[in-house]
């Protein structure tokens, strides 16, 4: 016969505590999942409390990425802000602050020097939590992930983009790309422009003799003398077989002359040998300046090609104004 009468009190805190009991072992393995997954998150999950300026949470994925202590990094902000590089550091720091007018940042970018010396490139998104309020602190989300393969990458495709693999020096579309802008700035701006344009003497004769391998060798010298001779700001690459062009911005005639002399002169200090054959090398350049009624490019490329050709007609190893 079933009894109708109620749980004592003993009976309901025994159920009260089986219960909870029951419940506080479902939060320890809801706690020991999300603790696996966060382990196992190749990314830094961090919140920032604004007010304190403080990590109040960093996911133990930082040690790996940063390569420091996480418990040094909750006792102290500036263990994160420390391992910025230093010319990031301004950007990182203004992208953090402008979260809260955005409420997001999806695009920071910036590098990190961690413990071994290390320098990582980091993708670390954010975005406000929880906006502060009388009782309640104002906290910053996101996610840290470790890009410097992608960066790599970008770098290396970037360069098989825009460097000729031989002479490491700009390949041509790309040394047009400068060139093209280089003279909207000077018109946009008055500024003087010169184009020059030069072409390796006998050069079919020099991989006739010595065979391509020296040919290569030979161009491969005159792009290292086209980087010591030039500008930093100026723009050089092989545009074809063996002819090269430059592009000096800020440069009147005079300054354009000797700089393609200095040029003329690193070629000619060239000495190669060959199976104890001894030669060197010599340039014909044409070189020519902006004008006010050229309209484009192809006016001061097309001037410099005649100048060149002048010079090979004249005798070669010389410079032509054109």
């Amino acid at each position: 016969m079933e009894s109708d009468q109620a749980p004592s009190e003993l009976e309901q805190l025994t159920l009260a505590l089986l219960h909870s009991r029951g419940e506080v072992e479902r939060l320890r393995e809801r706690e020991q999942l999300i603790s696996t997954l966060l382990g196992s998150v190749n990314a830094v999950l961090w919140a920032f409390d604004w007010d304190s300026q403080q990590i109040i949470y960093v996911s133990p994925a930082y040690e790996q990425v940063f390569g420091r202590s996480a418990a040094l990094l909750l006792a102290d902000y500036n263990e994160w802000r420390n391992s910025i590089y230093p010319d990031d550091m301004e950007y990182a720091a203004q992208s953090l602050a402008d979260v809260f007018a955005k409420g997001a940042m999806e695009t920071r970018e910036y590098r990190i020097i961690r413990a071994d010396g290390q320098i990582r490139w980091l993708s670390d998104k954010c975005f406000v939590s929880q906006y502060g309020e009388a009782d309640r602190p104002l906290i910053v989300v996101g996610i840290a992930e470790d890009i410097t393969e992608k960066k790599r990458l970008e770098g290396e495709l970037h360069r098989l983009a825009t460097v000729d693999v031989l002479t490491q020096s700009s390949n041509r579309r790309h040394f047009f790309e400068c060139a093209e802008r280089e003279f909207d700035l000077a018109r946009q701006n008055g500024t003087p422009l010169a184009f020059l344009l030069l072409d390796v003497d006998d050069f079919k004769k020099i991989n006739d003799t010595f065979g391509h391998q020296v040919g290569d060798q030979v161009l491969q010298r005159i792009a290292q003398c086209g980087a010591s001779a030039l500008r930093r700001a100026d723009q050089f690459g092989r545009i074809g077989g063996e002819e090269f062009a430059a592009v000096l911005p800020g440069c009147d005639a005079q300054q354009a002359r000797q700089i393609a002399e200095r040029l003329q002169r690193e070629v000619q200090r060239q000495a190669f040998s060959v199976e104890g054959k001894q030669f060197s090398v010599t340039i014909s350049q044409g070189l020519t300046g902006m004008r006010p009624g050229d309209k484009d490019l192809d006016a001061l490329y097309s001037r410099a090609d005649a100048g060149m050709y002048t010079a090979k007609r004249q005798g070669k190893n010389q410079v032509v104004d054109a």
